[in-house]
């Protein structure tokens, strides 16, 4: 699962240039999710670049074998 914290999002875009199949901007000018399952490398990367840590990237728990 995806979230942005939109207390902390200042709008730089750079989640939305790295997954704009994830991200995308609000009425705002804040990033918002538009897939929030998506769990992929770039929504990851997103969340590394994000200059004020703003977005999380929580993985999906597997279920017991």
């Amino acid at each position: 699962m995806v979230k942005v914290n939109k207390d902390a999002c200042i709008g730089c875009g750079a989640c939305i240039a790295i997954a704009p199949e994830t991200f995308e901007f609000d009425e705002n000018g804040l990033s918002k999710v538009i897939d929030g399952a998506a769990n992929n490398e770039s929504a990851a990367e997103a969340a590394g670049s994000c200059p004020v840590g703003a977005i999380e990237v929580e993985e999906k728990e597997q279920p017991a074998e």
